[in-house]
């Protein structure tokens, strides 16, 4: 999946050693995977293959369109981070922003706009929508050919069949296992579990990790025993939305710990009075672990990084056709 060239894991590991990034810390604690390094690596990416098609197409490039309605100060921020790095790799970005009080028809207008405009490769609908829109019937407006969230019924249905290969992936599970690849981590044959099932990131993680050979299990809230069932795990990744709930006694040792958790816990010692944390017990997990994700600075960058590489998908199949 994805339409950039992929660097061998190995490769990137070798770089990125020799740049510091990645090293275990002096007491034999895991190794660091750099999520912003290896973003910045796709992104540059990402750009050199933006770069060729307009060469190639008299200047054209792909197109993101982004929806958000209300005025959410978090999804706003989320918004122009994925403007910004739009621009940075040469994306064209298309915007449209509607009251808090815009109808649900209002909005599936702006999608179908948006469906029909051949200059977008790419819509996202930022969610949450309000109260008295239908999400479900917003996000099935959207083309399946410029699904880049990957959310399209069709999209997941053919990532959970074998022999057959959606048009896209969800970007959060795609960056994970993007971090797993190129920190050079063997999965066909691993045991893996996944802590967290929705629909956004721990299903469909499930489900690329299935595609990648390994022995995947999900651990959720009705779970009998999730620490016994978590270290029998080569791979975990995390993604429950609980602040440090995966324990160090969770980790078999050597295990590869992908932290998609962003939680806020009280410190009055941080000017916000808070500081973020993952999913799991980064302090103490790292000491068992051979390699780990920070919060931040791991799964979070290759978010809109897997984005930017679904738009490039997208767009590459439009000016082919």
């Amino acid at each position: 999946q994805g339409g950039f060239r992929r660097a061998p894991g190995a490769v990137f590991v070798a770089r990125a050693r020799a740049m510091g990034i990645n090293n275990s810390h002096p007491r034999g604690d895991a190794a660091l995977i750099d999520g912003k390094a290896i973003a910045a690596a796709i992104r540059e990416e990402i750009k050199a293959e933006v770069d060729a098609l307009k060469k190639a197409h008299d200047g054209r490039a792909p197109g993101l369109a982004v929806v958000i309605v209300g005025a959410r100060k978090d999804s706003q921020t989320y918004v122009r981070m994925k403007r910004k790095a739009c621009e940075e790799v040469g994306i064209v970005s298309f915007h449209k922003e509607l009251p808090e009080t815009a109808t649900e028809e209002e909005v599936l207008d702006v999608v179908r706009g948006f469906n029909a405009d051949n200059a977008c490769h790419g819509i996202l609908v930022q969610l949450p929508l309000p109260k008295h829109m239908n999400e479900e019937r917003v996000l099935a407006e959207i083309s399946l050919e410029k699904d880049v969230d990957g959310f399209h019924p069709e999209n997941i249905g053919k990532l959970a069949m074998k022999g057959h290969e959606p048009l896209f992936v969800p970007c959060t599970p795609k960056g994970c296992i993007e971090l797993l690849k190129r920190s050079g981590v063997e999965l066909a044959g691993k045991n893996a579990v996944v802590v967290g099932r929705s629909n956004i990131v721990g299903m469909p993680a499930a489900l690329l990790l299935m595609k990648a050979d390994c022995t995947v299990t999900v651990v959720h809230s009705k779970t009998k025993d999730p620490r016994r069932i978590c270290r029998e795990a080569d791979v975990v990744v995390a993604a429950c939305g609980s602040a440090e709930m995966v324990k160090r006694d969770w980790i078999k040792p050597g295990a590869v710990i992908i932290d998609v958790g962003t939680n806020g816990v009280d410190d009055p010692t941080k000017k916000a009075g808070y500081r973020l944390v993952g999913d799991v017990d980064f302090e103490n997990v790292k000491k068992v672990a051979s390699q780990i994700t920070p919060v931040p600075g791991g799964v979070g960058p290759m978010t809109i990084c897997m984005l930017l590489s679904n738009t490039l998908e997208s767009g590459k199949r439009a000016f082919a056709s």
